[in-house]
């Protein structure tokens, strides 16, 4: 299988996390973020992730691409969801993305190996967010939105190894939104989310983004 990825998306990191849990060997095709025409040449528009199966045909969804992963071999996500799981992964899209998105611009990442790559990125997300300059600028106002969210989740959190005590979908729900909060500087982790992050990281085999 081939993953079609940008390394600082969330919903591509939902598909790589699962298939090193599974330990099913995926092979992660980086895409420069103004390379519209390999997306298209695929499924016929942009969009990212794109899963390329054995049989060359492509899936699209990351939560179908996380079940079709999860249904190779035996299971590792038993355990059963939480509908406040869901809940806390939604608010931290509401706010996370315009901390993170400003950032992402300035990491050096295989999808902005190129310049013009970067500026296609910048381009099309402040269009949709805002200018990231007026965006960093608000990073302390944007912070305090986000810490009520991570205190909630914390609460919620069962153990280091599984959010619910045992492997589920709601740990690719939420681990992938950590991994992008976790590049804001400044924004500090409760205990319990620290080390549920840190040891999911681990049982995964990645390494967080670099702070920013």
């Amino acid at each position: 299988m081939k993953l079609y990825m940008f390394e600082h998306c969330s919903l591509c990191f939902r598909v790589r996390m699962t298939a090193a849990l599974k330990e099913v060997a995926l092979e992660e095709v980086p895409v420069l973020d103004d390379d519209t025409y390999t997306l298209v040449s695929l499924v016929g528009k942009r969009v990212i992730p794109i899963l390329v199966k054995d049989d060359g045909t492509a899936m699209l969804e990351s939560m179908a691409m996380v079940d079709y992963i999860e249904a190779k071999g035996a299971p590792v996500l038993t355990g059963s969801e939480r509908p406040e799981i869901e809940a806390i992964a939604a608010r931290l899209l509401k706010t996370s993305p315009s901390l993170t998105m400003p950032r992402y611009a300035l990491l050096q990442l295989p999808e902005f190996a190129t310049g013009a790559a970067r500026d296609h990125f910048i381009a099309r997300k402040e269009r949709v967010f805002d200018s990231f300059v007026e965006l960093r600028a608000r990073t302390s106002e944007l912070i305090a939105e986000l810490v009520p969210v991570i205190d909630d989740l914390d609460q919620l959190i069962e153990s280091p190894d599984a959010i619910n005590g045992e492997l589920s979908r709601d740990d690719v729900r939420i681990l992938p939104l950590l991994r992008s909060a976790a590049v804001v500087k400044g924004l500090e982790f409760p205990i319990k989310v620290r080390t549920y992050f840190e040891s999911m990281l681990k049982r995964t085999g990645f390494s967080p983004l670099p702070v920013i």
